[in-house]
């Protein structure tokens, strides 16, 4: 009776940790929240003494946080290409926005004229030539959602087995997530849960990006707070944002998926909200500097990552290598970022990259024509580089069709290299660029390691 016993109890023992090594060894869900014109500075847990973003905050504490993230480009479209793809902006070829005007048309013009549409296509097919987040998780058996925020064409282009946008520019029907519903992320959750597949999903809402139109009650409660209504706007579309992120990892424990599915948190690119008009200030948006492209970076993933803040430097370009590794898939070549987890790969690093073009692209082909700034972070200091840099000090020239204002044009055309201390100015407000030249030159001979444009 004892030896019957003792084989029931192997048995069963045995069953059980097949059936643990079979769910440890499933390949996890991923989750990629994608904020939109979205300053570094502007969460609760971050310091922010009026905007409150409890869910984010909770997403914090449970995440292995970068505080000193960075996107390579403050525009959104060759931001989130960067974003899906791991590659750099010169890499992936779609640089900015919108495809060349044409000449005398203006912006209005141009977008209704076939040569519009057709540089939309050329740019498209940019996003077409390289691997995706979709497309190797697609490879593997993955479900993947597009929702929010897409550029490049019907969602199906860029590797997704599911979405929402069929094509036109920014997202159309993709941008009623979170300003309207969440259902397409449930109904997608619940069939990839019903086929017992694996799951990748894109959420990409347009906020806090303008228009900014928030609940009343959220509008009320941050207009007691200052004097301008456009700020109150900015700072309650955060936290109208932050509500639909609380809505979205609900979903994730209404379905019981959260504890095998890694979410990523990251922002575009930044935002600073003038106060007396819509749009928005100086540099941030657009712009090389640091309220620009930095951003935190979160990974959540229970039970595997240890949740705490950390001070090294991240690059968004690190996601793709990072979620490829936790679902156990080889980057393909020619990635250069980080694999987030790997603590010591991250801890060696000490430089990070980026580069800033124009809106309104000057060349499909070439994105040396569109740049205006390349930019690098080590340690304390930010070097700013601009396009009519040369090191024999002569300038460059800019392209006369290159869509620029009056006022950023005279910049360039005077404009040096620009050094920030930012551990003692995070807003880069004194270039002390003259006061370091050895620090200066270093960090350019690194940046021109990293990428050295063409002179064309």
């Amino acid at each position: 009776m004892n030896r019957l016993l003792r084989v029931i109890i192997a048995t069963l023992c045995c069953v059980g940790s097949k059936s643990f090594a079979a769910d440890s060894a499933a390949p996890p869900n991923v989750v990629f929240i994608i904020s939109d014109d979205h300053a570094w500075t502007d969460y609760s847990f971050l310091g922010h003494k009026q905007i409150q973003t409890p869910h984010l905050d909770r997403l914090a504490a449970q995440s292995l946080v970068f505080r000193r993230g960075y996107v390579p480009s403050s525009l959104c479209c060759p931001s989130l290409a960067s974003i899906i793809t791991g590659r750099y902006p010169h890499q992936h070829k779609i640089v900015g926005n919108d495809p060349p005007e044409l000449k005398g048309a203006g912006v209005e013009k141009t977008a209704k004229e076939n040569a519009f549409r057709d540089g939309r296509e050329v740019m498209n097919r940019h996003l077409e030539a390289v691997l995706t987040v979709p497309k190797l998780l697609t490879s593997k058996g993955y479900l993947s959602l597009q929702t929010g925020k897409w550029w490049q064409g019907d969602f199906r282009r860029g590797g997704f087995t599911h979405g929402m946008t069929k094509g036109q520019r920014h997202g159309d029907e993709g941008l009623d997530i979170g300003r309207k519903t969440m259902q397409p992320i449930d109904d997608f959750i619940g069939l990839a849960r019903e086929q017992k597949q694996p799951f990748f999903v894109w959420y990409a809402p347009m906020m806090p990006h303008d228009p900014h139109t928030p609940p009343q009650r959220l509008l009320d409660k941050y207009k007691a707070q200052t004097d301008s209504l456009h700020v109150a706007k900015y700072w309650a579309m955060v936290e109208w944002f932050d509500e639909t992120c609380g809505d979205l990892l609900k979903l994730l424990d209404k379905h019981g998926v959260a504890k095998n599915t890694v979410v990523v948190y990251v922002a575009d690119n930044g935002w600073i909200q003038k106060p007396d008009g819509p749009g928005f200030a100086p540099k941030n948006k657009t712009s090389p500097y640091n309220t620009g492209v930095q951003t935190p970076i979160m990974i959540r993933w229970p039970g595997r990552v240890t949740p705490k803040m950390s001070e090294e430097l991240a690059s968004s370009i690190d996601l793709v290598p990072t979620v490829l590794n936790a679902a156990g898939i080889e980057s393909p070549e020619g990635l250069s970022g980080l694999n987030l987890l790997d603590e010591a790969a991250v801890s060696k690093r000490k430089t990070v990259f980026g580069e800033c073009f124009t809106h309104t692209l000057i060349d499909l082909h070439e994105p040396a024509q569109s740049l205006l700034w390349r930019w690098t972070v080590e340690g304390r200091w930010r070097l700013i580089v601009p396009r009519t840099h040369r090191a024999d000090g002569a300038l460059a020239e800019i392209p006369e069709d290159a869509r620029l204002t009056p006022a950023l044009r005279r910049t360039l055309e005077i404009a040096k290299p620009e050094l920030y201390d930012i551990q003692a100015d995070p807003l880069e407000e004194h270039n002390v660029a003259d006061q370091h030249p050895n620090v200066v030159q270093s960090l350019l001979g690194k940046l021109d390691a990293w990428w050295t444009p063409s002179s064309k």
